[in-house]
């Protein structure tokens, strides 16, 4: 979808962007706009590309060719520290450092502001204690992060990103781990910190319907190109999914919110026309 006066500006963009890991190209000739202010789900197969994309985004994997460009300056003029006070990114999987408290590690999201060896600042106090509230963690602040399930240390994570108080958030899987009550917690938490602080977010998702729901704006891949992207409304669809996953879904309507619902057949469109009579 090209660009438009009518949307908002771009926070990140990406311009012919290949990306590549040794002599495996997962990306190439990319480009992507990402608005400001909006939640933006990266969907699609495994090996798409969309972690290679948001590590490409984010500045952790150094384009084979092209460019990214961060709120319209090129983000490999961006010095670290100002890079990690506009944006920040929550992997898959993170080690845990042993013996790191809950509070200990999302103190390292403020880092950006350089005031860590020297002891944490009124303003960082404030930021950690309401990033642990943010994730339901309040009494688990004093918590070896080792010592938790792999819901309560997910939302560790994120609560060490949200400590960073950056304009950008990118987040891979971000409810891995997490069973259902948490899945829409952390979601409906990080679309409120959205509509409410203007948080751009950009986040890769493997629930479409999760997606649909908490999304402004869907980007469907496939074989390290986007294929389409638009609405949740206009990419919740038969033919769209199709062309995504190779897989015959359906589209109903949410009965309480009216969002884009999708639901598989179980059989692909090539099954379901061999087993149609004649």
């Amino acid at each position: 979808m090209p660009p438009s006066a009518a949307m908002p500006p771009a926070a990140l963009s990406a311009r012919g962007l290949t990306a590549a890991y040794l002599d495996k190209t997962v990306l190439e000739g990319l480009d992507i706009d990402i608005a400001a202010g909006q939640i933006t789900a990266l969907c699609g197969p495994n090996g798409c590309g969309k972690s290679t994309l948001l590590r490409s985004l984010a500045g952790l994997l150094a384009p084979k060719q092209g460019k990214v460009s961060v709120k319209g300056r090129p983000l490999m003029e961006l010095k670290r520290r100002e890079l990690a006070r506009t944006l920040t990114m929550l992997a898959q999987f993170n080690q845990i450092p042993e013996g790191l408290t809950v509070a200990e590690l999302v103190a390292y999201g403020r880092y950006a502001y350089g005031t860590l060896l020297g002891g944490l600042s009124k303003a960082d106090r404030a930021a950690i204690h309401d990033a642990i509230a943010a994730t339901g963690l309040d009494g688990y602040a004093d918590r070896q992060v080792s010592a938790l399930s792999g819901g309560e240390r997910q939302r560790a994570w994120i609560a060490m990103a949200l400590a960073q108080e950056c304009e950008i958030l990118l987040l891979d899987e971000p409810t891995t781990y997490l069973d259902i009550h948490h899945q829409i917690d952390v979601l409906r938490e990080l679309r409120r910190l959205n509509r409410e602080r203007g948080l751009t977010i950009v986040w890769v998702l493997h629930e479409l319907n999760q997606a649909a729901a908490f999304s402004d704006h869907i980007v469907l891949m496939r074989d390290g190109r986007i294929l389409h992207q638009g609405s949740p409304d206009a990419m919740i669809t038969p033919d769209c999914l199709f062309d995504t996953f190779d897989m015959s879904m359906m589209r109903l309507d949410h009965p309480e919110s009216g969002e884009p619902v999708c639901l598989p057949s179980y059989r692909s469109r090539h099954d379901a026309r061999e087993r149609t009579p004649a």
